[in-house]
């Protein structure tokens, strides 16, 4: 396994993240149990959650089946960084039950580690900009759980350059750390933030952790698996695969030169790019992690580097170069 710090922070965690989105939904509780006892043994240290997983009605469902793992295997919690988020609504009754409000904050890390069954969390991240709340409040409700223990480091999710320009001269001000980490989509075929996120995040200090990065499975070798089952993709998967068949095509060719499943093509590239701390990986059975850890392995030539780019082209670098001079 490989190791960096989580930004500017001084914790290390492993290059690979274990998303748990699955866990619940697809995944039942045994097997989301042994995914987790692989990745400790594969040497990710890196576990990333939200309070809203398990979708509705069932939020919270994936933090729970977390909490029982941590609690049948105490050793485990000091292994770990444990990551979840806060923003989403958790009920649909309550107005207040939603959002970066302090009122919301506070009630949402008390629900967490409830059902984590954990008195911290590592990194707790904000799911999405609040545009209706102050970041004096929000850095208010920050230091009052930093200092009673209950949060170690925070980070944004789906955040714009500027919304983390914002948050961190404001906790900057303040005297505190502020954000640590942006999660955001990033893949091959979505690369949005080279223009200006990944630009913020390597200035103000930011790990960059990459979710979907096989942008919802486009990557993980459509088209052959497609050839092999004959069974038709989703209509909105059909819809990408056509836009897209030409580029898939080479894409799964070169992954088929290299010996190697296209999916861990796609991890490999995102693994190489500047700023990126890891990519969330959200595996629903215990092969599928194994294979994302062998992305690690993979190195890409710059003739391939720019292969990959000239198939799915990227904004063209940072803000404004990318458009401008």
């Amino acid at each position: 396994m490989e190791y960096t710090q989580l930004g500017r922070a001084g914790v290390k965690v492993s290059r690979i993240v274990l998303g748990t989105m699955n866990f619940g939904p697809a995944t039942d509780e045994d097997e989301a149990h042994r995914i987790m006892d692989r990745a400790l043994e594969l040497g990710v240290n890196f576990f990333d959650t939200a309070n809203v997983y398990g979708h509705k009605p069932n939020q919270g469902w994936t933090e729970e089946i977390i909490g029982r793992w941590l609690a049948s295997r105490p050793e485990a919690r000091d292994r770990i960084v444990l990551a979840t988020k806060v923003y989403g609504e958790m009920q649909q009754d309550d107005p207040n039950a939603r959002g970066l409000s302090a009122y919301h904050i506070r009630a949402q890390i008390e629900a967490s580690l409830r059902r984590l069954q954990t008195d911290r969390i590592d990194l707790y991240q904000f799911h999405h900009v609040d545009r209706t709340v102050q970041w004096e409040e929000i850095w208010q409700a920050v230091d009052v759980l930093v200092a009673q223990g209950k949060v170690v480091y925070t980070g944004s999710s789906n955040f714009a350059g500027w919304t983390i320009a914002r948050a961190n001269e404001q906790a900057a001000k303040r005297g505190g750390l502020g954000l640590v980490s942006e999660q955001s989509i990033y893949s091959l075929v979505n690369r949005h933030i080279e223009l200006e996120v990944i630009p913020a995040a390597q200035h103000y200090g930011l790990g960059v952790i990459p979710w979907s990065p096989l942008a919802g499975g486009l990557l993980g070798g459509v088209l052959g698996k497609a050839a092999e089952s004959g069974r038709r993709a989703s209509p909105h998967m059909a819809d990408a695969i056509e836009k897209h068949r030409a580029e898939l095509e080479q894409y799964e060719a070169l992954a088929a030169s290299k010996g190697i499943a296209p999916a861990i093509l796609g991890l490999a590239w995102i693994l190489h790019q500047p700023g990126v701390t890891g990519p969330i990986i959200g595996p629903r059975t215990l092969s599928q992690l194994e294979d994302a850890v062998a992305a690690l392995e993979v190195e890409l030539s710059d003739t391939e580097l720019k292969t990959l780019d000239e198939l799915f082209p990227g904004p063209g670098g940072a803000a404004p170069e990318a458009y401008a001079w």
